[in-house]
């Protein structure tokens, strides 16, 4: 008898022992949220979101991201204004769009200090002024695209209108396939499609975008709403995102690897994503002083011109288009 209660203590104790050894061994659950992406999310363009999803970034943060995909930027706004998501993505214009029509919502980081879209021509005729571009074929997505209004102000910086040049709507395929078989001289292009373009052979030559007009790079963006009520989760999103764009400006190899990973689709074509990396990271996401600020005087001088082209029929106040607490806070 004596043996039998020994062993019945023993294995009481080990299941003492066991028990906290398991329940320390319970991972955290993570908080699921709905990221609205305006466009598909394997577009080399989400890029720092879903190498800050394949790297972990946004577990650390306690978040499991879901990206659903959107109808474009103006619709995420709408939808994020609206609640139907606590946060979201466009360009850092989009505000200054949605909020001239009551679609209360906040730039709550800029991923870049660059614009994106770039003024793409062909080396053997270069187009380094935005005078050059008068009585040109050039190619664009849609006429309500954010690189169409880019487009735009680069021609008015010259004086000049959309009369002024041949503008035509193709689509995210055809704006550079048009230009890369030589039927249009330029694209109003981003990363992506400067690409493409040169691996169907085209040469292409950059005009620098300090001549152009100054537009945004992409932002993420949220409601007054949850920015009141939720700062914290904003917040995390914020870092988790940021990091994932820092790893492409620090370690262009690391992120091309990531990347591919996070999205197989691109897997054998490593090259090609390290090559648009190489632009982002030279045309898109340098010149901030702090990722993921936005510089207020451009945001001021990116809405006079919408206001005045008749893009928006109103000038909505400067700080109700974005905050900075976001990038800001340590």
């Amino acid at each position: 008898m004596k043996i039998k209660k020994l062993i019945a203590a023993i294995a009481v104790g080990a299941c003492a022992a066991i028990v906290p050894f398991t329940s320390g061994a319970q991972e955290k659950k993570l908080e699921p949220i709905t990221y609205l992406l305006p466009a598909p999310q394997n577009l080399p363009a989400f890029a720092p979101w879903m190498i800050a999803k394949q790297q972990g970034y946004f577990e650390a943060e306690g978040l499991d991201v879901n990206f659903v995909t959107g109808k474009g930027g103006v619709d995420v706004a709408k939808q994020v204004g609206a609640g139907n998501a606590p946060i979201g993505g466009a360009i850092g214009d989009t505000p200054i769009i949605v909020r001239a029509n009551g679609v209360p919502v906040k730039s709550v980081a800029l991923v870049g200090g660059g614009g994106l879209t770039l003024i793409a021509s062909h080396a053997d005729d270069p187009v380094n002024e935005p005078a050059q571009l008068k009585g040109k074929t050039i190619t664009v997505m849609a006429y309500t695209d954010t690189t169409y209004y880019s487009l735009l102000g680069t021609m008015r910086m010259a004086g000049l209108t959309r009369e002024d040049a041949e503008i035509q709507a193709a689509g995210p395929a055809g704006v550079w396939q048009l230009f890369a078989s030589g039927k249009s001289q330029v694209m109003a292009a981003v990363g992506d499609w400067v690409v493409m373009a040169e691996e169907a052979g085209a040469k292409v030559h950059l005009m620098n975008p300090a001549k152009g007009f100054n537009s945004m790079a992409q932002a993420i963006i949220a409601s007054d709403e949850m920015i009141e009520k939720n700062p914290e989760l904003i917040q995390r999103v914020v870092r988790a995102t940021l990091k994932g764009m820092t790893l492409i400006q620090n370690d262009i190899d690391g992120a091309v690897a990531a990347y591919v990973k996070a999205v197989p689709a691109h897997q054998g074509k490593e090259d090609q994503v390290k090559r648009i990396f190489e632009l982002f990271n030279k045309y898109l996401y340098a010149g901030q002083t702090v990722p993921g600020i936005m510089d207020p005087a451009r945001l001021e001088s990116v809405q006079k011109f919408y206001v005045e082209e008749g893009i928006v029929s109103k000038a909505s106040p400067l700080d109700s288009l974005y905050t900075n607490q976001f990038v800001e806070a340590k």
